[in-house]
């Protein structure tokens, strides 16, 4: 990117000075220090590239933590999901075995 703005600069200069000027000290000047600018713009660019690429990583690893979290949620709604199926099959058995106590009780009691 830089070298094609120089280039055109270079370009630039080189038509004043074959149009008949004779001082492109000024002009040189100005060429340095468009070069200065294009030169720190360029850092600044690689810097923000480098933010922006850091920024991606750290996006990429939660997203990874994330699905993690995600699958240990499902496993554990699995866990649960079974606990409460077992639960569910005691408490049935707990009810026919009250069940069966009453019926055994109102027999004994009735003799």
């Amino acid at each position: 990117m830089n070298k094609s703005i120089v280039v055109k600069l270079a370009a630039a200069a080189a038509i004043v000075a074959l149009a008949g000027c004779t001082d492109i000290k000024p002009l040189q000047a100005d060429v340095d220090n468009l070069k200065q600018q294009v030169s720190k713009l360029q850092t600044e660019v690689d810097a923000a590239k480098s933010s922006a690429d850091s920024a991606s990583r750290a996006a990429s690893a939660a997203q990874s933590t994330a699905n993690q979290a995600a699958t240990a949620a499902q496993g554990a709604q699995s866990t649960a999901n079974q606990a409460l199926s077992a639960a569910q099959a005691a408490q049935s058995s707990v009810d026919a075995t009250n069940e069966k106590i009453d019926r055994m009780f109102k027999k004994s009691v009735s003799k």
